[in-house]
């Protein structure tokens, strides 16, 4: 199983955490983005997520490879679903191993953080007031541009 993957299909924590242990490491840090039911004052039905499939794990390679240069990590991998997604189903996994739980938790923030930032993974959040595009910290409706 890959270490850099986009699938629509749930992922399991277990399988994935199997995929970075290492007998030296002593720290593994898991973060786990799921779909919530609110996002700025608005009740979320569910997210689509869509992605430029080939670009995005490219990139999300990359952002491992960096982690993993950056940090004094042991592995890491990065997994993100696409597709409709409903409240409290994942989005997203990343997980780092490390000798210590500090450079664990930096390596994991760092790279969520830059999965955000450089991946192309698109998020339409659909709510009870309407749909819309979620870009960074910017909600665009979905109708936007045909007004």
């Amino acid at each position: 199983m890959s270490k850099v993957k986009i699938t629509g299909e749930p992922f399991s924590v277990d399988e994935a955490i199997k995929l970075v242990e290492r007998d030296e490491a002593g720290g593994y840090v898991v973060f786990l983005g799921k779909v919530r039911n609110e996002n700025r004052g608005r009740r979320v039905l569910k997210l689509i997520y869509e992605a430029y499939e080939e670009m995005a794990l490219k990139e999300m390679e990359k952002i491992r490879k960096e982690a993993l240069e950056k940090f004094p990590i042991l592995d890491m991998l990065i997994w993100h679903r696409v597709g409709e997604l409903k409240v409290g189903e994942d989005t997203i996994l990343i997980v780092a191993s490390a000798k210590h739980r500090s450079e664990a938790f930096d390596a994991c923030r760092w790279a969520i953080d830059e999965v955000k930032k450089r991946v192309p993974v698109w998020k339409k959040e659909v709510t009870e007031e309407g749909t819309f595009w979620i870009e960074g910290e910017q909600t665009i409706p979905e109708d936007y541009h045909k007004a």
